[in-house]
């Protein structure tokens, strides 16, 4: 069954053409209309409330059908982003805490669901994800005057003695600190790196953030946070309470049924500081560390399987050489989307039904088809690529 995406044009999406998400759905969508000036955020394809897909011909909403035909709510929301300017610092809170956020603020926490989620780059893709090594901090820490001055010496010191408490207490003093404190430190900073002969890639994603968000306490946070620049195929996998915020580039994304943020930075929304203060997970770790790495199931020699520590979700990455032209997918118990990323080709499954597969197709595949899709591609010299969400029952 195909369906339509449901386009998001937040401020940060890349603009027009530019945007994967508006490639994506010009090919998914017949009526789509494509504004160069538009942002193209993120394209969602699943039953969230909040952006449903629709049945392509009827219209119908996918949760109305997926209820008509007695079938259960889908425990993702799978998606197309397209990072034009940063995403917010945030974490997103576990089940316990959604739950009593919703409770209490309902206009900002939408539903009382966790949203762990997954990322895999589409293109070069920069991510800031959990906090650096404490020692790293620390160095980069000193090395600026300015933010000694900000923060504290002596709560800079503290962070040598590598625990948790002295993280917490000084990552509080940065997201706490006054606006003013922030424009002067900040000033100062920018006029440092613009007289630096040879400014460094940290020094650039500064005068970036800072472009975008002028003198926003979550620009600091490159101090305290790992970057990482993932290339096209690599993943990050984010559970619950971990800082991140998404820089630069065109990604897969899936989660829980969720669309529950914490943000404390990196954009014009509410922000929740305490919230995120009390849940953020203050772990240090190296970047490489932060790289979630697929399985290579049985069976399945073409596919990278990511496969994360919930129930909800996990995603399978489908790239069929060029020149194979037959391969089998396995179909989970409560059905799968699959999204055509390049290469053309037909689906069958069950009795003899069969889709037409090409770039931008979206399918919905219940789970009482079967558990094998046959794939069928046309030999175009190129390889078939793929994406699949489903529920975590491996």
């Amino acid at each position: 069954m195909e369906l339509i995406g449901n386009v998001k044009n937040y401020d940060w999406g890349k603009l027009g053409a530019d945007s994967y998400v508006a490639k994506i759905a010009t090919a998914n969508d017949g009526g789509f209309k494509l504004d160069q000036a538009q942002p193209y955020a993120e394209l969602w394809m699943g039953d969230h409330v909040s952006g449903p897909s629709l049945v392509a011909g009827s219209g119908e909403e996918l949760g109305a059908y997926l209820q008509k035909n007695g079938q259960n709510k889908l425990s993702y929301l799978f998606k197309v982003l397209s990072i034009r300017k940063a995403l917010s610092i945030q974490v997103h809170p576990d089940k316990t805490e959604a739950e009593k956020l919703h409770a209490q603020f309902p206009d900002v926490y939408k539903d009382p669901n966790h949203k762990p989620e997954l990322a895999i780059a589409l293109t070069d893709f920069q991510a800031m994800c959990g906090f650096r090594p404490y020692a790293e901090i620390h160095a980069l820490l000193k090395s600026w005057p300015q933010l000694e001055t900000l923060l504290g010496k002596d709560k800079v010191d503290q962070l040598q003695s590598g625990t948790e408490p002295a993280l917490k207490d000084l990552y509080s003093t940065l997201m706490h600190s006054p606006p003013s404190a922030l424009e002067t430190c900040i000033t100062s900073m920018l006029h440092t790196i613009q007289n630096k002969p040879a400014p460094s890639n940290l020094d650039r994603l500064f005068l970036q953030l800072h472009a975008d968000f002028s003198a926003d306490v979550g620009l600091l946070s490159i101090y305290f946070l790992n970057i990482l620049n993932l290339s096209p195929g690599q993943a990050i996998y984010l559970p619950a309470n971990v800082p991140h915020a998404y820089l630069s580039g065109d990604c897969i994304e899936c989660m829980a049924c969720s669309d529950n943020v914490v943000r404390a930075g990196l954009t014009p929304k509410f922000k929740d500081v305490d919230t995120l203060l009390r849940l953020v997970s203050y772990e240090g770790a190296p970047a490489e560390s932060k790289i979630y790495q697929p399985k290579r199931l049985d069976g399945e020699p073409h596919t990278r399987t990511f496969i994360p520590s919930v129930k909800d979700f996990a995603v399978a990455e489908v790239k069929v050489p060029a020149g194979v032209k037959q391969y089998s997918v396995t179909n989970r118990a409560n059905g799968c989307i699959l999204l055509v990323c390049a290469g053309k080709g037909k689906l069958t499954a069950g009795a003899g039904q069969e889709l037409g597969l090409e770039f931008g197709k979206i399918v919905f595949v219940p789970g009482s088809v079967g558990d094998k899709l046959k794939l069928e591609i046309e030999d175009s010299g190129s390889e078939f690529v793929a994406y699949q969400a489903m529920s975590n029952d491996f």
